[in-house]
């Protein structure tokens, strides 16, 4: 593929609320290189801001990101301010509140229902907005999330926050989501070759009710999140790891772009938001929303998926 063609419109887009995004975007998670997510080194902090500069010159518009993003040398939200800002008029910045850090890195009890709009002003001061684009709320083991998630309907409705998710949940957290306010999407763990625990009956349900499933960690199967181009945890049984590499093969393109294109040829509501600190691996991602599955194609690697659960 024409490097000067590769945009990230050729997958097409999907609205979220009454923001429009193009369905292949970028998270920012792996700039920070924290140990706590098993990423190993940042990147240089330079080349983490010509990352995202790239990004956006690639036509990604779908950002996603959170304030517990850091590590003892990067902060995913700073770097996004530092190489963004001002603000492209049709970017949309996700990010998300929940999970706590302390300032050594470790994790900490998830925020109550009242320290939840502490979060949300600490995205805001770190991003430089007077407003958040997106806010998911992620769950950690709670049964209910409806305290929390009144809670931000609440900012929601004083301005702070202009569109709510959800993240790490079930269908029935969904319906109870719905209940207290509008959702314009969920994020949870889905990709190809990683067991869905359910997550299938999620993705087809928020397809039927309008909302967007923006899955995380769907280039790495059963393993950890890894970038297109590095070496990768495949599928255990050899024969699933063949046929991803024989659809790579025909198409000249990384089995993580496939992965990419099986996540995105899950419906026109499914969102991918790959992370990456190296500007190739970046072009790839992008380039794989170009990317057309046979039916065939998509058929074999579905009945592996469905394996796998």
């Amino acid at each position: 593929m024409d490097p000067t063609t590769i945009n990230a419109s050729a997958a097409g887009t999907w609205e979220l609320g009454d923001l429009t995004v193009n369905r292949l975007g970028f998270g920012a998670m792996r700039l920070t290189g924290s140990a706590a997510f098993h990423l190993g080194s940042p990147s240089d902090r330079e080349r983490s801001i010509g990352v995202l500069r790239q990004a956006i010159e690639l036509g990604v518009n779908h950002i996603d990101t959170a304030a517990f993003y850091f590590s003892s040398l990067r902060s995913a939200n700073e770097l996004i301010n530092r190489a963004l800002a001002p603000y492209p008029e049709d970017l949309v910045i996700a990010t998300k509140v929940g999970p706590r850090r302390d300032a050594s890195g470790e994790w900490i009890a998830p925020a109550r229902p009242d320290e939840l709009r502490g979060q949300v002003e600490e995205n805001l001061r770190q991003l430089g907005r007077d407003h958040l684009d997106l806010v998911n709320l992620r769950l950690m083991g709670q049964e209910s999330l409806s305290e929390h998630f009144g809670a931000l309907s609440e900012l929601r409705e004083a301005g702070l926050v202009r569109h709510l998710g959800i993240s790490g949940v079930k269908a029935v957290h969904l319906t109870e989501a719905q209940a207290i306010a509008p959702v314009v999407c969920v994020q949870n763990r889905y990709g190809l070759g990683t067991p869905s625990a359910g997550t299938d009956d999620v993705l087809r349900i928020c397809g039927e009710r309008g909302i967007a499933f923006v899955p995380f960690f769907s280039i790495a199967g059963q393993g950890r999140e890894q970038g297109a181009g590095s070496t990768r945890s495949e599928n255990p049984r050899s024969s699933d790891a063949d046929k991803l590499l024989a659809v790579a093969h025909r198409h000249g393109v990384t089995t993580a772009q496939v992965r990419l294109a099986w996540t995105l040829h899950q419906g026109p509501h499914v969102l991918a938001i790959p992370g990456t600190g190296s500007p190739d691996h970046l072009t790839e991602n992008v380039a794989a929303g170009a990317l057309r599955l046979s039916a065939d194609e998509i058929a074999g690697l579905d009945s592996d998926h469905r394996d796998n659960e």
